[in-house]
């Protein structure tokens, strides 16, 4: 057939060859539409090119496959993925302020014990917000296999869910409520131990026992740093940050350098001794990048840390009366907070508060878990030094001491 015309059948990507013939057909397997085509190529020609074209398709087809074999997605997991804080949760971690060098996320929804159903409800919505950094996302209602398999970052949002009231319930259900979360997160620990990346990183959110969440953990998982290990403290620290904000007319953004110390979800302290009041209309004024210490605008110190303690106590358990669910724009903020600086995406002076595993500073017992005010740099935390440690916060922090180990006592007991 070599130099006479050909009929060329093209579907697809393959091509079909008959010769003898004035003219040869393109068949769109798309349309079906016919079109009418006159070659004067020879089929030597025709095969030559055919054979080419193959040879490049596959050789891009591999260098593309290499090329995503390369770009590695970072595993995030969330725990209690049916919270609501995760609907909040799920969109932001995508912004490219929060992992900043991740080409690829895979998402992993875990909801031991939940619907598969609503799970996959949620994939099917974080699946529509089209974010090309999604790689992939998966759903586990049990403790699968697959559980924090090469995990870069875990979210655990166990918590209470509103209609499981913590009042009024008795001693007894109180210690067997503990007993079942310190069996959970032991039994956390040890999957994260077995299969997670051995430079993950945990946060631990929520509104009951984090610290001791964090620390058993950490405590199952000693082939892990645990300094990669955190509770969230800086919803606290936020939350603290809008009731001075509305005491002194100002903004919460005004507020600066709260921190939170002790017991997160328990006994704690809100110390303001490096507090800083940005745009405050008082007797002295400046730029807008002119501050004043918080403490020299009050006239009572004690009185006003009372106060924000009272409000503070108080806050939370109104917004969730008010909006019958947790409160999850603040939680999530938080979160993506401790993310951010994680990622080195934080100034080097600004101060968080986290529940962390004490090394012994300012006094506390070590391989505790307790909120500190620590900075980050190059990924890693470091507990803010030479902090002014009065009676009454001493006090404080011997307090939440002594409620720690008296909860890890009662939870990890036979």
């Amino acid at each position: 057939m070599a130099g006479t015309m050909n009929t060329l059948l093209w579907c697809g990507e393959n091509l079909f060859i008959e010769g003898g013939k004035e003219c040869f057909w393109v068949v769109s397997v798309t349309s079906w539409n016919i079109y009418r085509i006159t070659s004067e190529m020879t089929t030597d020609l025709m095969l030559k090119i055919a054979k080419e074209n193959l040879q490049t398709k596959e050789q891009c087809m591999q260098e593309e496959a290499h090329r995503h074999s390369l770009l590695q997605p970072l595993h995030i997991w969330i725990s209690s993925a049916l919270h609501p804080i995760c609907y909040y949760l799920i969109p932001q971690l995508f912004d490219s302020e929060v992992f900043t060098d991740a080409p690829r996320i895979s998402l992993h929804l875990l909801a031991a014990g939940g619907s598969e159903e609503a799970l996959h409800g949620i994939k099917m919505e974080t699946e529509d917000l089209s974010s090309p950094q999604l790689h992939e996302i998966t759903v586990h209602n049990f403790l699968d296999d697959h559980v924090f398999h090469q995990a870069d970052f875990i979210i655990f949002l166990d918590d209470w869910q509103p209609g499981q009231e913590k009042e009024g319930q008795t001693e007894e259900v109180g210690q067997a409520v503990m007993k079942t979360v310190a069996k959970n997160f032991q039994n956390y620990g040890k999957l994260i131990d077995s299969r997670a990346h051995k430079n993950v990183r945990v946060v631990v959110v929520g509104d009951s026992f984090i610290n001791l969440k964090c620390s058993l953990l950490l405590e199952n998982a000693p082939s892990v740093d645990s300094g990669h290990f955190v509770a969230m403290g800086t919803q606290l620290e936020y939350e603290a940050r809008a009731q001075i904000a509305k005491k002194l007319g100002v903004t919460s953004a005004d507020v600066t350098d709260v921190i939170i110390w002790g017991n997160i979800s328990g006994s704690l302290h809100v110390d303001l001794q490096r507090a800083r009041v940005f745009r405050y209309e008082g007797a002295i004024c400046g730029p807008p990048n002119f501050s004043q210490p918080l403490l020299e605008m009050t006239y009572n110190r004690k009185n006003f840390e009372t106060d924000i303690m009272s409000l503070l106590s108080l806050h939370r358990s109104m917004v969730t009366s008010k909006t019958e669910r947790a409160a999850a724009m603040s939680a999530t903020n938080g979160v993506c907070t401790i993310l951010k600086a994680w990622n080195n995406n934080s100034a080097p002076e600004e101060v968080f508060s986290l529940g962390i595993i004490s090394r012994g500073e300012y006094n506390v017992p070590k391989g505790l878990v307790v909120s500190m005010p620590v900075v980050f740099s190059c990924g890693q935390w470091s507990v803010v030094p030479n902090l002014a440690i009065s009676d009454e916060l001493r006090i404080r922090i011997e307090d939440s001491i002594s409620q720690l180990k008296t909860e890890k006592e009662n939870a990890v007991c036979n």
